[in-house]
C-alpha cells in the first residue's frame, strides 16, 4: 500500500459522504419523503452489510496477516496479530457505536423518524401550500404544545448529525485504506458506504426542516455530517504518510485488521439488525446480504483477470 491512488481514494470517501447530501435533498421534494420504502431501505442495508462482510474477511483481514509476514513475523504469529487487531477494530466501533447511541438512542430508526416527522400534523414554518390546501389563519404566537415539538425535532436533528459524524470517521478511514491499497476495492466498499448514508442524510435535514421551516439549513448540517469520512481519509492518509519504511510491514498490517474489525462490527450491531427491524420476516434482507456478497466476489474476481 503507498500514496499511488491517494486522489482516487480520497476522491471516492468524498463522494460516499456526499451521499449523505443526496439524502438530505429530499427536503426539497417532499413526495420523495413520501416515497419512503421499508422493504427498499432493509434491500439497501442487506445489501451493504453483505459487501462490507465478504470484503472484511476475504480480502482486508488478508491483507492485515501480508502485512504482519512482510514485517518478518512468522505465519502463526502473524495471523494472530492480524486476529487482534481485528478485535481491536471491532471494540473501537462498538465504542463509537455506544458513544452514538448516548447522543442518540434511535439513529438508526431511520424510517420510523421520517414517519413521525411527517405524521406531526402541521405544515412546517413558512412552507408552501401545496394545490387544495387551504391557508388558515394562524396567531403569531405558537402554543406551548407546538414549541416543545418544534424543539424536540430539532435536538433531533442535532443530536442525529453528531451521531453520524461519529459514526461517518472510521467508515472513511475504512474506504481510504482500502483505495489505497486498491482502487477496485475501493469502489465497492465506499459504494456500499455511500448507500446507508442516503437514509441517513434524510433523516438529519428532515427534523431541521420541521423545526426551523429552513430546508437550506437542514440540507447545509446533513452536509457538513457527510464531510467527517473525509476526514476519516485524511486521518488514515496520515497514518499510511508517516509509516514510511513500514509501509509494507506491521503498521499496514495493524491498519487493515483494524479496518476489518469496524466493517464488521458495523454490519453486525447496525446494518443487520436495522435491515432486519424493516423487514421483520426477512423476506429480502438475506437474499440481500448474498447478492452484496456475490457483488463483491464478482468485483475482486473481475479485477484479478
Amino acid at each position: 500500500m503507498d500514496l499511488e491512488h491517494a486522489g482516487i481514494a480520497f476522491f471516492m470517501v468524498v463522494v460516499a459522504g456526499l451521499a449523505t447530501c443526496l439524502g438530505a435533498s429530499a427536503v426539497f421534494f417532499q413526495s420523495c419523503v413520501k416515497l419512503a420504502s421499508k422493504r427498499a431501505l432493509a434491500a439497501s442495508l442487506g445489501f451493504s452489510g453483505g459487501i462490507m462482510l465478504y470484503v472484511s474477511f476475504i480480502e482486508i483481514f488478508q491483507k492485515a496477516k501480508t502485512g504482519f509476514s512482510d514485517a518478518g513475523f512468522e505465519e502463526k504469529y502473524a495471523y494472530m496479530l492480524s486476529t487482534a487487531s481485528l478485535f481491536a477494530g471491532m471494540l473501537l466501533m462498538r465504542l463509537l457505536i455506544a458513544l452514538t447511541h448516548l447522543l442518540d438512542p434511535d439513529h438508526e430508526r431511520e424510517l420510523e423518524k421520517i414517519e413521525s416527522i411527517t405524521a406531526e400534523g402541521s405544515l412546517p414554518p413558512n412552507a408552501p401550500l401545496s394545490e387544495g390546501q387551504v391557508a388558515v389563519q394562524v396567531p403569531k404566537s405558537e402554543s406551548e404544545d407546538e414549541q416543545r415539538k418544534r424543539k424536540r425535532l430539532w435536538r433531533m436533528g442535532i443530536s442525529t448529525a453528531l451521531a453520524m459524524t461519529i459514526h461517518n470517521v472510521p467508515e472513511g478511514l475504512a474506504g481510504m485504506v482500502a483505495g489505497l491499497n486498491d482502487p477496485s476495492v475501493g469502489f465497492t466498499l465506499t459504494l456500499a458506504i455511500a448507500i446507508h448514508n442516503i437514509p441517513e442524510g434524510l433523516c438529519i435535514a428532515l427534523p431541521i426542516y420541521y423545526s426551523k421551516g429552513s430546508r437550506l439549513h437542514g440540507f447545509l448540517l446533513a452536509t457538513l455530517s457527510g464531510l467527517a469520512e473525509p476526514l476519516g481519509a485524511l486521518i488514515a492518509w496520515a497514518i499510511v504518510a508517516a509509516s514510511k519504511e513500514d509501509m509494507y510491514g506491521t503498521i499496514y498490517g495493524v491498519l487493515f485488521g483494524v479496518v476489518a474489525g469496524i466493517m464488521i462490527i458495523l454490519v453486525l450491531m447496525e446494518l443487520i439488525p436495522t435491515a432486519h427491524r424493516y423487514d421483520p420476516k426477512d423476506s429480502v434482507v438475506t437474499p440481500s446480504v448474498a447478492v452484496g456478497m456475490l457483488v463483491m466476489a464478482t468485483s475482486l474476481v473481475l479485477f484479478m483477470v
